[in-house]
């Protein structure tokens, strides 16, 4: 199972700061972050969306041991 963690607003919207999930691809996941927490779905476009380490933009697979990171914009300097 693919693991997430959420960062900063995005663990604040989503009400967690990391949990299990059961997608299988990025878009999968994407689409049910949006429908199960709906707050999140403000800033996830926004969001830069790390798979193991790499940012991705587009489709990708999610396999058992795969970490994914939510992290939102981020203000200051």
């Amino acid at each position: 199972m693919p693991r997430v963690r959420y960062f900063a607003a995005a663990a604040e919207f989503a009400g967690r700061d990391e949990e299990a999930r059961t997608e299988t691809d990025l878009d999968g996941l994407r689409a049910a972050l949006t429908r199960e927490y709906p707050a999140l779905r403000r800033i996830l476009p926004r969001c830069a969306v790390l798979v193991d380490g790499r940012r991705t933009d587009g489709s990708a697979p999610l396999g058992a041991d795969t970490l994914v990171d939510v992290l939102p914009p981020f203000a200051g300097g």
